[in-house]
């Protein structure tokens, strides 16, 4: 069996982002938030670990994204779950932007 290895795709141009907020992409079958953090851009698989809720419709602030379906709380930096029901820390993606386009490395 023959592995696919991983490379850098181009996921979204930057002028495509919502400001300072959350940004729902899908990338062939998969389903990503793209977080234009206070410290940078960061990357997830954008269902909660904990209901399976889309977080892209939950609260951000920044740093942190809050599940709209019973309020866990993810620090998007790290993928960290801060606050309960949330316990499973959120799948995140590396990025980078070059030439004004996230890149996610899958």
């Amino acid at each position: 069996m023959t592995r696919k290895s991983k490379s850098w795709q181009n996921l979204i141009n930057v002028s495509d982002l919502e400001v300072k907020d959350v940004t729902p992409v899908t990338f062939g079958t998969r389903e990503f938030a793209v977080f234009d953090a206070e410290d940078g851009i960061f990357v997830s698989l954008s269902r909660c670990t904990h209901g399976a809720a889309n977080l892209c419709d939950g609260y951000f602030d920044g740093a942190y994204i809050e599940c709209p379906l019973h309020q866990g709380l993810f620090d998007v930096r790290t993928g960290e779950a801060k606050a309960a029901p949330a316990r499973v820390p959120l799948r995140m993606i590396n990025c980078r932007v070059i030439d004004k386009v996230v890149q996610i490395y899958i």
